[in-house]
C-alpha cells in the first residue's frame, strides 16, 4: 500500500510541477516558475523517497538526499514569495 501512496505523491508533483510551469511559460508570471520549480524540487524529494523506501529499503539510506532536496524546494518557494515584485 505504501508502495502505491507514494508512487502516486510523485505522479501528483509531477503533474502540479508541469501545469505551473506551463502556466508561466504562457504567462511570463514569475511567481508561477517558482512554484512550479518548488513542486519539481518536491517531485525530485518524492522519487527519493520511492527509492529509500521501495526500491532500497535496507541497502541505502536517502533520507539525507531527501531532507536536502525538500529544503531546497521550500526554499526556492520561499525566495519566489519574498523578492518578487509585483
Amino acid at each position: 500500500m505504501g508502495t502505491l501512496i507514494y508512487t502516486l505523491c510523485a505522479l501528483t508533483s509531477l503533474a502540479v510541477a508541469w501545469v505551473l510551469l506551463r502556466s508561466y511559460r504562457q504567462t511570463g508570471y514569475r511567481l508561477l516558475m517558482w512554484s512550479g520549480a518548488c513542486f519539481a524540487g518536491l517531485t525530485f524529494n518524492n522519487l527519493l523517497l520511492v527509492l529509500d523506501k521501495v526500491i532500497f529499503p535496507v541497502e541505502y539510506d536517502f533520507s539525507l538526499a531527501r531532507a536536502l532536496s525538500a529544503l531546497v524546494a521550500v526554499l526556492l518557494l520561499l525566495y519566489g514569495l519574498i523578492y518578487e515584485k509585483e
